[in-house]
């Protein structure tokens, strides 16, 4: 089902369209009341929605699900009206193919022993049924030569008091003579025990969440996107009857023609999900996902780009110019590959794609270009498939694709046996990484080109896209920090997300899709990005940015893309996008947390850059393949700290040992006291990563419970709200630029915001700061407040200096 929350929804048993423009009318006292103008409340749940109702004298409750063993939608009216009321249900009938297929000559007729309209085509086995064991035909679509109507509709009879009516809409895509016989079976299936088949979904939804990785976090707001985006990442998976299982794009009201928002497969959309999916513990449809996209690599190698539902049933390969229009699809594939295998210790997986893997990295390599990265420029687009950032040759994001692609490969290789490849591979990786930072970086305007020309010279455009190669830990860490500093700029970022390239920018659009909008997409890569940059506090708030976004829509569902100028998804966006869903589990779990996970190695790692104001989290569900017998056990990590010491509390679940690196960030002024394990002292070797460092704590985390201690001193951090945009608003909350230290006592802050607006920052921990320019100290010492100073309503930066006493 798509539709709005007024209630009217178009139906889809993929890729068949039945119906649009579903709605029901209600007559009291000969008034007909359309539904949606009496629409007062949304209740989403993981398996179902329901909309409230009511007038003067009645309400109604209208409850949808979509049972995940059934091609049908069960629809629930729940009734308590004080006089009589009549409820009809109208909608327009379509019964087309996905894009770009179709079929001819659809029909609808009225079935009096089903009580409801059987929908078909001439010369076609498909069938679809819009029914209710209450249903009495009102009207018919027709069409003659002096009128014609589109509408058909039913009645579910006369109600008064306290009462309930379902609704059925079932298709079949069989092709046998048996599709009527199927039809039935599933309105009966679904109207036998309409709450007992609400009560199974929402099972099946909740048992998912129970089963991937569980977080308990003191961000209540944090907590729920994340619960929902996982929820709506699996929503995403589709059973196509002549393509097998995939995962969609996401979704969109494809409304009077047959191509519905993104709800066909992208190689790159799910290979990006895919990490995700893997970071919650969710292999299954990792694997569904990307073996889907695998299936239809071309001969050369090349991965597809895009792959429409009903592909089977036109030759979409070979007459349409979409299937393979992407370079980066194919470099992704083989990250993920690696990062789904490693994760879940699944070898077999590795043996079943090792051709096409190979198959991949020649493509790549023949498509180099004069630096020996692969071109995008008649090979592929990268990213960026249109608009004035094009032409050029190749991306950095494309080229930082490779590169992680070659160490993938060499890790992949080293799994299979294959050690004297995987060297090659090393040896190519460390160079192709040091040539990816000479020959993007640029000094004078401190950032990462956008991409080397078509004359060979790199485009000095910063985009958030250089974040990618972030993501991977590929981009110098210095060098990305200062650029992180323009990315953090209220040009680049707003309260929603992050622009592609600047405002400041002449190529700027707000409207351009491909040269000015925000993505969900993009703010998460930077998110991602910058934690791996130890940038922690812009990484939060980009993380907080997708937070608002997945709560702003429908249980989690997650726009594709918003203008750069106002808080507003663009006219084309679609609703739904899987992969704007991804980028808040991912920038949690991979970035906030660092964590990662090698079954193969029964290895765990944790470098938590934790907020300023959390004192604990919780971490459930981790999977570890336990031992060669395939069984995988779970990891349950409880944290808790104060002013001086961190626990963390470890319960293994198997009876197998395994590894774990628990590093968590502090403040330059904090120093180290002491680490145990069990009580037994444990030795965490200091790491510096420029704003902050890590106490590096390996030990061996044996079967039942362990306590890792960190004790410390001087602890110390702040904390900026991020909060919601305002709807149809521009940007204007105050960001932090930059994080600078002079030794361990010594921290400049740059903010950037409006001029004259009010503004505080809290501080934690035991040190305290004895001095402050730039913000006054409250007497407490537990937070600064200042004035972002000048005029106008363009944001400027602002400097705070803070001495820490140690």
């Amino acid at each position: 089902m798509l539709g709005t929350e007024s209630g009217t929804l178009e139906a889809w048993v993929f890729p068949l369209k039945l119906l649009r423009d579903f709605r029901l009318v209600f007559t009291l006292d000969g008034r007909a009341m359309p539904a949606e103008s009496l629409a007062r409340r949304v209740i989403a749940r993981p398996g179902s929605f329901s909309l409230l109702y009511s007038g003067d004298d009645f309400q109604v409750t209208e409850t949808f699900v979509v049972p995940v063993d059934q091609p049908g939608i069960l629809i629930l009216l729940q009734i308590n009206s004080y006089v009589p009321m009549r409820i009809d249900a109208h909608f327009t009938r379509d019964f087309q193919l996905m894009w770009p297929a179709a079929i001819g000559a659809p029909y609808i007729d009225w079935e009096e022993a089903a009580h409801g309209f059987m929908l078909g085509a001439d010369g076609q086995q498909y069938r679809g049924l819009v029914a209710s064991p209450d249903a009495a035909r009102i009207d018919q679509e027709y069409g003659t030569n002096y009128s014609a109507s589109t509408d058909s509709s039913f009645t579910l009879g006369t109600v008064r008091g306290r009462a309930e009516r379902v609704i059925v809409m079932a298709g079949n895509l069989s092709t046998s003579s048996q599709s009527d016989q199927a039809l039935a079976a599933t309105y009966k299936a679904l109207t036998a025990d309409p709450a007992r088949t609400i009560a199974a979904t929402e099972k099946f939804y909740e048992d998912y969440l129970d089963r991937t990785v569980q977080v308990s976090l003191p961000d209540a707001d944090l907590q729920q996107a994340y619960d929902w985006s996982r929820l709506s990442e699996l929503k995403a998976l589709v059973h196509n009857p002549f393509l097998g299982e995939a995962l969609a794009a996401g979704f969109g009201l494809s409304r009077g023609g047959n191509r519905p928002g993104f709800a066909w497969f992208f190689g790159r959309d799910s290979f990006w999900t895919s990490l995700a999916l893997t970071a919650a513990g969710d292999f299954e449809t990792a694997r569904a996902a990307i073996r889907f996209i695998a299936r239809y690599q071309r001969a050369d190698g090349k991965l597809p780009h895009e792959i429409s539902q009903s592909a089977s049933l036109v030759p979409w390969f070979e007459n349409y110019p979409y299937p393979y229009a992407s370079a980066d699809a194919t470099p992704l594939f083989v990250i993920a590959v690696r990062d789904y295998v490693e994760a879940s210790g699944d070898l077999a997986f590795l043996k079943e794609n090792r051709e096409r893997l190979d198959k991949a990295m020649s493509f790549m390599r023949s498509t180099f270009d004069a630096d020996g990265f692969p071109r995008n420029d008649g090979v592929g687009h990268g990213w960026v498939e249109g608009g004035p950032l094009l032409p050029v040759r190749t991306e950095f994001y494309q080229a930082g694709l490779y590169v992680e692609a070659v160490r993938s490969m060499a890790a992949l290789a080293r799994r299979g046996g294959d050690n004297e490849l995987a060297t090659r591979l090393d040896q190519e990786f460390q160079a192709k990484e040091q040539s990816l930072n000479q020959l993007f970086w640029l000094p004078a305007s401190k950032s990462w080109a956008f991409a080397i020309g078509r004359d060979g010279r790199p485009v000095d455009q910063p985009s958030v896209l250089a974040t990618v190669p972030m993501w991977f830990g590929l981009a110098d860490q210095e060098h990305s920090r200062e650029m992180i500093r323009q990315l953090a700029d209220d040009s680049h970022s707003t309260d929603w997300g992050m622009r592609i390239i600047s405002a400041r920018s002449p190529l700027y659009n707000p409207a351009g899709y491909h040269f000015g909008s925000v993505w969900p997409l993009f703010t998460g890569w930077a998110s991602v990005g910058e934690y791996r940059s130890h940038a922690a506090d812009a990484g939060y708030a980009n993380l907080k940015r997708n937070v608002w976004l997945a709560l702003d829509g429908a249980g989690g569902n997650t726009t594709e893309v918003l203008s750069g100028d106002l808080y507003s998804p663009l006219s084309t966006a679609s609703s739904h996008q899987t992969w704007s869903a991804a980028m808040v589990v991912a920038p949690l779990l991979r970035g906030l947390f660092g964590l990662q996970v090698d079954a193969l190695d029964r290895r765990i790692s944790l470098a938590p850059h934790l907020p300023a104001d959390w004192d604990r989290f919780e971490i459930r569900n981790v999977a570890l393949a336990d031992g060669a017998d395939g069984a995988v056990g779970k990891v349950d990590f409880a944290f808790q700290r104060d002013d001086r010491q961190a626990t963390l509390h470890i319960r293994n679940h198997s009876q197998t040992p395994f590894q774990l690196t628990f590093a968590p960030a502090f403040a330059p002024v904090t120093e180290l006291a002491g680490a145990t394990l069990n009580g037994g002292a444990v030795n965490c070797p200091r790491e510096e990563s420029g704003p902050d460092w890590h106490a590096r704590c390996a030990v061996t985390a044996g079967p039942g419970e362990s306590t890792l201690t960190v004790r410390y001193r001087n602890s110390f951090g702040y904390s900026l709200t991020v909060p919601p945009p305002r709807l149809a608003e521009p940007s204007s909350a105050m960001k932090l630029v930059s994080e600078d230290w002079d030794g361990p006592s010594q921290l400049q802050l740059t903010v950037s915001g409006r001029p004259g607006t009010a503004q505080r920052i809290e501080l934690y921990g035991a040190a305290r700061v004895s001095e402050a320019t730039g913000a006054q100290l409250a007497p407490d010492g537990r937070s600064i407040t200042f004035e972002i100073p000048g005029e106008g309503s363009q944001a400027v930066n602002h400097s705070i200096g803070l001495r820490i006493a140690r």
